[in-house]
């Protein structure tokens, strides 16, 4: 069966410089394996499909598949899966946003100047990393457990422990080897520079160390962090996929409760049908 199908750039202003997303945009009456086989196919970091909502208060719900397993909640497919239903014409129930149903529960995304951003949701785990496995993040990145100013769990779904560096120079320079658990790292920029921070992500797949280009759940969860603690102020902007050669750029901002939002823009660059 032909389905209607969409590959879309998140958080980069121009084509090809964020992170890739496929989207089936009518994923009705797939299996869970046939899911996992064309997310596998597609071999980007998540596929989506789109389905009619179980929750009355959403206006659609999104399936989300890395090559090797389904995710709660990620970022980046959070986004650009709300880029494509409203492309394809979908019609929020409410006009001021966007209600998106996951396995995580429902997730409110908004429209912006800077293309949609969506409401960060909450942690599941958070709170001091055990020392071994900070030791062991340490060695992994290449660098003296000494230079970590803070590491946390910061935990929506995916699994990030958040390591906090002394700058966004120390950042760039890291080569990490094997990573044992999904690691996210910050480091500031100076003052009156256009991003505040520059993030890398590191995941543990098939024996390597894979780095994602830009990543929303982590960015996510270190707003949270980084607003928490007084290391940030919003809004702000953090760089994310430069040593990729990307241009990812992710925009914080917290809305009248102080609940964070995670925006940036989302740019369709495939558009079609794919036989499943």
């Amino acid at each position: 069966m032909l389905r209607a199908f969409s590959q879309v750039d998140v958080f980069a202003a121009e084509p090809y410089r964020g992170n890739a997303l496929a989207v089936v945009l009518d994923g009705a009456g797939l299996t869970t394996e046939e899911m996992g086989r064309f997310a596998a196919w597609t071999n980007l970091s998540e596929t989506t499909f789109l389905l009619p909502p179980r929750d009355p208060a959403a206006d659609y719900r999104v399936r989300i598949f890395t090559p090797t397993c389904e995710l709660p909640f990620a970022g980046h497919p959070t986004l650009g899966s709300c880029h494509a239903w409203l492309e394809a014409g979908g019609v929020p129930r409410d006009k001021g946003e966007i209600v998106q149903e996951c396995g995580a529960g429902l997730i409110r995304l908004r429209t912006t100047g800077d293309g949609l951003a969506f409401e960060a949701p909450p942690l599941i785990r958070s709170g001091p990393v055990d020392e071994p496995l900070v030791e062991e993040i340490a060695r992994s990145l290449g660098i003296p457990r000494a230079d970590f100013v803070d590491v946390i769990w910061a935990d929506n779904g995916p699994g990030w422990v958040a390591v906090l560096l002394a700058d966004a120079e120390s950042v760039l320079a890291l080569r990490p080897g094997m990573v044992p658990v999904d690691v996210g790292v910050a480091g500031p920029y100076p003052a009156g520079s256009p991003c505040a921070f520059e993030v890398r992500a590191f995941t543990p797949e098939h024996g390597a160390t894979v780095e994602d280009p830009v990543t929303g759940s982590l960015n996510a969860s270190l707003a949270q962090w980084l607003l928490r603690t007084g290391r940030a102020e919003a809004p702000y902007v953090a760089a994310q996929g430069t040593v990729l050669g990307r241009s990812g750029r992710v925009h914080i901002t917290t809305g009248a409760d102080g609940q964070v939002w995670v925006g940036g823009s989302v740019i369709t660059c495939v558009s079609g049908r794919a036989e499943l």
